[in-house]
């Protein structure tokens, strides 16, 4: 079917007008600090610059809430739910999809809580709440290996530190609500 050469000459001048402006943007924040014309003495800026560990971010919070409820809805979907429907123990039907699929959730989970991490350190409120909690975090990565062995106490552990970044969050003003992530998510991984 034909296209009328109005549509393509429309889309063709937005497609244009799109990479310009971007191209522009982009080029704009590479420039980097723009130095002082010849003759004017630059002044130290009274203002403290953050850490690099501790760098702000742009929406931190809506982040942090973001990637924390998407660790916890795959957690709650494909870890808590099929170990309380016994799908997780010897003979049980479907158990070799279970794991796989709590084997990925677990791994998705553990991505997601450290990049959750990482945004709460661009608030200074969130990363005070979550510091206590990156042990824990950290202790997740084994967790998917203990899953497909059988360890009914994994699931434990991956609750007790999802329910715990969620009240960090909660303590913090970020709420963290459970949002079950796709199935191209969990096998991209973000």
């Amino acid at each position: 079917m034909p296209v009328p050469i109005r549509r393509l000459a429309v889309a063709l001048t937005v497609c244009c007008a799109l990479l310009a402006g971007s191209t522009a943007w982009a080029g704009s924040q590479a420039a980097g600090p723009r130095t002082a014309p010849a003759g004017v003495v630059a002044t130290a800026s009274p203002t403290p610059s953050p850490s690099a560990s501790a760098e702000k971010q742009r929406f931190a919070k809506t982040r942090f809430v973001a990637n924390a409820g998407l660790a916890a809805g795959a957690v709650y979907q494909w870890i808590v739910k099929p170990y309380q429907q016994g799908k997780f123990k010897k003979g049980a039907d479907g158990r070799r999809t279970a794991l796989i699929k709590a084997g990925l959730a677990g791994t998705f989970a553990y991505n997601r809580l450290k990049a959750a991490v990482r945004n709460a350190q661009g608030d200074p409120t969130l990363s005070k709440a979550l510091a206590p909690l990156t042990a824990g975090i950290d202790s997740l990565k084994s967790l998917p290996a203990r899953l497909r062995q059988g360890d009914g106490s994994a699931v434990n552990d991956f609750s007790n530190v999802i329910n715990q970044v969620k009240g960090a969050g909660s303590s913090a003003g970020a709420p963290v609500k459970d949002q079950v992530p796709s199935a191209s998510q969990l096998r991209g991984g973000s």
